[in-house]
């Protein structure tokens, strides 16, 4: 599925949306990061490989980073040189599987 750029009212209300949920704008860099959580390793790895099946299937995927029971996920669309609507659907679904 091919990205769309979020530029003003429509990066503005997602970014708002994305920020109610724990998501926050990496400084110098069009990209939002959140830090997961879990209760183990185990956890962390289940969550991460339910993330891993649906970014594939958009072909769209994260930049994450994994020590132990946490998961630090950074998105954005290299393609589109910002965010997209393809990170804010990703980012929905993280939130959904880690709830």
């Amino acid at each position: 599925m091919p990205a769309t750029k979020l530029d003003g009212a429509a990066r503005d209300a997602a970014l708002a949306a994305l920020t109610e949920t724990g998501w926050a704008l990496v400084d110098g860099r069009e990209a939002v990061h959140k830090r997961f959580v879990f209760a183990d390793f185990t956890a962390a790895f289940s969550w991460m490989t339910r993330v891993a099946l649906v970014a594939e299937k958009m072909n769209h995927h994260p930049e994450w980073f994994n020590v132990y029971k946490t998961v630090d996920v950074t998105l954005a669309t290299h393609d589109v040189g910002g965010l997209s609507d393809l990170d804010v659907k990703l980012a929905e679904k993280m939130d959904l599987f880690a709830s």
